[in-house]
């Protein structure tokens, strides 16, 4: 697994933060507190979320804001996956949303991401701590914890735990099935009880006697049932006789009736046509009025006869010369409409000339006042200038002269002052460089200090039986004095620069000023000949509109007069359109006369029409009657063979046949009504015998049934039990597997990165005690080592524990890059360059890639890539940018210089081999020239001691 890109936003001290994470080596430098093990915060939180964090959320986002964006892709197995977390604060809490994105797998929700890259990794949080990244400050965690712990450690990144889950699930499972083999023991005991009982019932003698009794009683209703049913014959035809009686008698009542409602019928009628010969002579008698009527006003009308064709041609006539008045009038309204239009818009047009006279009369006004405040405002920005001119004068007078013994001009303040800035800059940088450096020095000195104290040697931490070596001591003091005296000048310098910074401040505002006046008075030039040209224009402009004034009151007079004239023959139309609407009153009146006698004409045609109507009922009801008389006749005759046709003998006595049937069938029903009672209650005692038998029979089988369930559980019982041993013996044996292994590649690893030749090996029993062995044969705890003794151990057994998981479980696994958070703070030159050799180790174990936060150069010159962290001191926000690689010539440079322990020729060799793009068998050679070349330094140095 490797990392190859992230992305942060608002991430602590990070607003916006993007790098590439190759493979190989990359070391992420710069200084103290600028941020650099933030960035592997950020990589940690993004695959466990809030379970790899020391705080909380809140922690997390940078201070001022509201929100926080981190974005991590890595691969896995040739998988690349991507990894987005997002943080926002509302309402006193803070919200994580998680998604997870791969080629074949999307994860929503921070439980199911954090699941799904546990089971990717195989490591939690936790275990991703213990094994891979090796964070600041826990150098001695896997040192000072006890053995349970470091056993607790290493069995779950190898898995080991697994095999203890599965071997308390086994004890669970044996556990559970010995609880149901009781309960199926006490089932099958209670069951042997059921079936006893049930046996000891005769249930098969009690069923034959029921189905005997039940066979009887079944036969007697089978005969009642028969006899039965011959009465309910009888009794249906005696029914059928009394029914067909009822329906003629039925049918003479009904003919009764309708013989007398025909005969009702029949004088109704009569007296209809009555009343329709009434009708008749009516309406001869309208029609005789409106007649009379007709004549009185044919000459009023213009008619000379009174038919529908004389009306008609004189209501063609009146519409004729309606329409001849109303054209006449529709020309004149609209000459009327066009005339008063006209006057109108004249008028309006005369209102508009005077308006735009009182307009340009104004505006000629306003442009005379406009000419007289330009003039004046020319005069202010005149007398305006003068000031500026005077006040440049002034300012002008203080360049020159020298602030602080440093001549100044115009124009040379602001250069100055930024590099002040820049020089003040530079020199805080390298007070904290020299921060940095002190405080390395005193820590060393301070360990160097506390060996002597307990009799160890303070350079190799070994036992001495005369006087110290204390060279090394010494040459530390000095360089913490030389430090201290450097970082004193460094700061009065500071103070020096600060102070000249402070005395060019005044030169800068009076040059600010002077741009500002120079500024002014173009301005001021401008708006003089712009105020100039604007008083000309408005007196030019003013005596153009007292032109306009005059032209538009004549257009007014002519306009007026023209409106007047417009206006009389509007008048004359108006007497030509009255007298038209005269004439179309006549006529309307006369067409109201002529529709009275139509009017009337109608009424009597409808008239006439009733009559014809009136006439043809009375004879159609004539003809109904004649009909009804007929039909009536047929009525009676039918009324009296219905008479002859009914017998009273023979409906007595079906009367009596059916009255005996009644009675026998509700006898025989009572006694069916008992012997069905009975044949139930049989019928249900039958059943529930049958039931208890296919109880009995059920129970046997479960017997059967549950007799081989307890049989096949005290199998598996055994089963189980077998099982649980199998995996606590399994995970015995692979944990003593384990520990041989890490002890094997702990010595490896403490042999090729401790240079000193005061130990013999160490040794891990399968408890995971550590011990390790001087070369006395005495042994010694690891706590007793130096302080970077133990820095070495705990990397060694970080190593070791990598290298065994790398082999993993079932093979070769996808180990996830390995992360040390500045891993030299306890360690001199000569095991820095170990270090290296170590790192280059790891990655021939299939450690692809390797991240390194540091600010140690033999680390830096040994890097693949290099990733800078700045932080700026105002707005307290770090960036991180990608630094290029050393290139041969940046080996050889008096700048990468080490602390004197180790020679410039070693420096060479370890540098070539880790920085040059060469082949893989050249790179190996210059691996072993460089182990030679670290060997043959460290034997002088210890003989020198000597």
């Amino acid at each position: 697994m490797r990392f190859d890109r992230l992305e942060l936003r608002n991430f602590k001290p990070y607003g916006d933060a993007s790098l590439e994470l190759p493979d190989g080596v990359t070391v992420i430098h710069g200084l103290n507190g600028s941020g650099k093990s933030s960035l592997l915060q950020a990589c940690f939180f993004a695959l466990y979320g809030a379970r790899a964090l020391d705080g909380t959320l809140d922690d997390v986002i940078t201070n001022g804001e509201e929100e926080s964006d981190i974005d991590l892709w890595f691969t896995h197995a040739g998988t690349q996956y991507h990894i987005s977390r997002q943080l926002r604060e509302y309402d006193n809490r803070t919200d994580h949303d998680c998604t997870l994105e791969g080629p074949d797998t999307t994860r929503d929700g921070v439980r199911d991401t954090r699941q799904f890259v546990t089971d990717l990794l195989r490591m939690d949080a936790n275990a991703f701590v213990n094994c891979a990244y090796v964070r600041q400050g826990e150098v001695n965690k896997l040192i000072n914890a006890t053995a349970t712990e470091r056993q607790a450690m290493i069995d779950e990144l190898l898995q080991l735990g697994k095999l203890e889950e599965y071997r308390e699930r086994a004890g669970q499972a044996r556990l559970g099935v010995d609880d149901i083999l009781e309960n199926r023991r006490g089932a099958l005991e209670t069951l042997e009880e059921q079936i006893d009982a049930k046996e000891q019932r005769g249930l098969y003698d009690r069923l034959n006697e029921l189905q005997s009794q039940l066979s009887t009683v079944s036969d007697d209703i089978a005969n009642y049932e028969q006899q039965r049913e011959a009465a309910v014959e009888t009794r249906e035809e005696a029914d059928e006789i009394l029914e067909t009686y009822r329906e003629k008698r039925a049918e003479l009542d009904d003919l009764t009736t309708e013989i007398q409602d025909a005969e009702t019928t029949i004088r109704e009628v009569e007296a209809e046509r009555e009343s329709l010969a009434e009708q008749i002579e009516t309406a001869r008698d309208s029609v005789a009025t409106l007649t009379d009527e007709m004549r009185d006003r044919l000459d009023p009308a213009g008619l000379e006869s009174a038919d529908e064709s004389a009306v008609d041609a004189r209501r063609s006539e009146l519409d004729t010369r309606e329409e001849q008045l109303r054209e006449e009038v529709s020309e004149l309204r609209v000459d009327l409409e066009g005339y008063r239009n006209q006057a109108e818009n004249l008028t309006d047009r005369a209102d508009d000339f005077a308006s735009q006279a009182e307009q340009a009369a104004e505006q000629a006004t306003e442009f005379t006042a406009e000419a007289d405040t330009a003039a004046a405002e020319v005069e202010e920005h005149v007398e305006s200038r003068e000031q500026l001119e005077d006040e440049a004068d002034q300012l002008g007078q203080l360049f020159g002269d020298t602030a602080e013994g440093v001549p100044v001009s115009r124009g040379e303040a602001t250069p100055r002052k930024e590099e002040l800035r820049q020089t003040r800059s530079e020199i805080r940088e390298e007070i904290a460089g020299i921060e940095s450096d002190l405080e390395n020095a005193r820590q060393r000195v301070t360990e160097a200090e506390r060996l002597l104290e307990i009799g160890k040697c303070p350079e190799c931490g070994q036992d001495v039986e005369e006087s110290p070596h204390t060279d090394q001591l010494e040459e530390d003091r000095a360089r913490v004095d030389s430090l201290e005296t450097a970082l004193e000048e460094s700061r009065s310098e500071r103070e020096e620069v600060t102070a000249q910074l402070e005395a060019i401040e005044d030169l800068v505002e009076a040059e600010d000023r002077l741009a500002e006046i120079d500024d002014a008075r173009e301005l001021l030039d401008e708006r003089i000949s712009d105020g100039e040209t604007t008083a000309q224009q408005a007196r030019e402009r003013a005596a153009e509109l007292q032109e306009r004034v005059t032209e538009l009151r004549e257009q007014e007079t002519e306009a007026r007069e023209a409106a007047a004239a417009k206006r009389e023959e509007a008048e004359e139309s108006a007497g030509r359109v009255e007298s038209l609407e005269d004439d179309l009153a006549a006529v309307e009146t006369a067409r109201e006369r002529v529709d009275a006698v139509a009017e009337r004409l109608e009424r009597v045609a409808e008239l006439e029409d009733t009559i014809e109507r009136l006439r043809d009922n009375r004879e159609s009801l004539a003809e109904q009657n004649d009909l009804r008389k007929e039909q009536l006749a047929e009525k009676r005759e039918t009324r009296d063979d219905l008479r002859a046709a009914v017998d009273d003998d023979q409906i007595e006595k079906a009367r009596s046949s059916r009255k005996q049937a009644v009675s026998y069938i509700e006898d025989v029903d009572d006694e069916l009504e008992k012997l069905g009672s009975r044949r139930d209650e049989l019928q249900s005692a039958v059943g529930g015998v049958e039931q208890d038998i296919d109880a009995l029979e059920q129970l046997q089988d479960d017997r059967e049934s549950l007799f081989e369930r307890v049989s096949a559980l005290e199998s598996l019982k055994q089963e189980a039990s077998q099982l649980e041993t199998t995996y606590s013996n399994l995970r015995t044996e692979l944990r003593r597997q384990n520990v041989s292994s890490l002890e094997r590649t702990l010595n490896e690893v403490f042999e090729l990165i401790y240079v000193n030749d005061a130990y013999s090996h160490i040794e891990l029993d399968n408890q995971y005690e550590l011990t390790v062995y001087q070369k006395d044969g005495q042994p010694l705890d690891p706590e007793q080592l130096s302080g970077g003794e133990r820095a070495l151990f705990n990397l060694s057994l970080r190593c070791g524990i990598y290298r065994l998981l790398a082999e993993g479980i079932e093979g070769a696994a996808p180990t996830p890059p390995l992360i040390l958070d500045e891993p030299t703070v306890f360690l001199d030159s000569g095991h820095v360059a170990r270090l290296v050799t170590l790192v280059e180790e790891m990655r021939g174990f299939g450690v692809g890639q390797v991240i390194i936060v540091s600010h140690d150069e033999e680390l830096v010159s040994a890097a693949d890539g290099l990733l800078s962290v700045e932080k700026n001191p105002t707005t307290n926000r770090s960036t991180v940018t990608k630094s290029q690689t050393p290139t041969v010539a940046d080996v050889m440079s008096d700048d990468w210089d080490t602390d004197g322990t180790v020679s410039p020729l070693c420096v060479v060799w370890c540098r070539l081999g880790n920085r040059l793009d060469i082949r893989p068998a050249v790179r190996l050679a210059l691996t072993v020239a460089r182990g030679a070349a670290v060997a043959l330094e460290c034997h002088l140095t210890v003989c020198l001691a000597r």
